[in-house]
């Protein structure tokens, strides 16, 4: 029989998607997170050790009963499901084992721009944006985030208000100027981050 007519395991077209991998750390670089950012993804692995695992392993096993796995809906979406968990058990593991935690809020008060930094600047068209430099498994786009190996971050590290940088855009090279600098402020006593 003609292999392209066959099955060759159970699991044809759920082979690991390793190829869609999370974004990778520039080499030999540490990786920065604040301590939101640390505190947050520490929380989504600990939520997906001792809760989702533990119950899609338990659905696996309920399904696995019920004779005929190969056409038995909750035990194929739930080893599907068991695999994404363990990936990214892994993930968030091996990022977090290399994490930097760097807080933001020990530069409260300077205007030069660190890790943490939310920044303002004007462009050459006079728009005015506004970002803040995180780590990169933190960053949220939408909220006006970037990565700190993004190339505005890139552009901007280490400028102080009022400086101008050059930042290299799809659209050729472009001055910004930088126009405020703000960090998180520390922490009451007695007060949790």
């Amino acid at each position: 029989m003609n292999k392209a007519f066959t099955r060759e395991s159970d699991n044809a077209g759920d082979e690991d998607d390793d190829d869609i991998a999370p974004p990778a750390l520039p080499a030999g670089t540490k990786n920065y997170l604040t301590p939101a950012g640390y505190a947050r993804l520490r929380a989504e692995l600990l939520t997906l050790l001792d809760d989702e695992r533990p119950k899609i392993v338990e659905i696996v096993s309920w399904a696995a009963k019920n004779g005929d796995r190969s056409e038995n809906g909750d035990y194929l979406y739930g080893k599907k499901r068991l695999r994404e968990i363990d990936r990214r058990i892994r993930f968030l593991t091996k990022r977090l084992d290399i994490a930097e935690v760097a807080d933001p809020s020990l530069h409260y008060g300077h205007d030069q721009v660190f890790f943490g930094a939310t920044v303002t600047y004007v462009n050459q068209r006079d728009e005015e944006r506004t970002v803040t430099i995180k780590g990169i498994d933190e960053v949220d786009n939408l909220n006006g985030e970037v990565s700190w190996i993004a190339p505005i971050a890139r552009a901007l590290l280490k400028a102080r208000v009022g400086d101008e940088v050059q930042l290299m855009t799809p659209g050729g090279l472009e001055q910004i100027e930088v126009i405020d600098v703000r960090y998180p402020a520390p922490p009451q006593a007695g007060e949790e981050r």
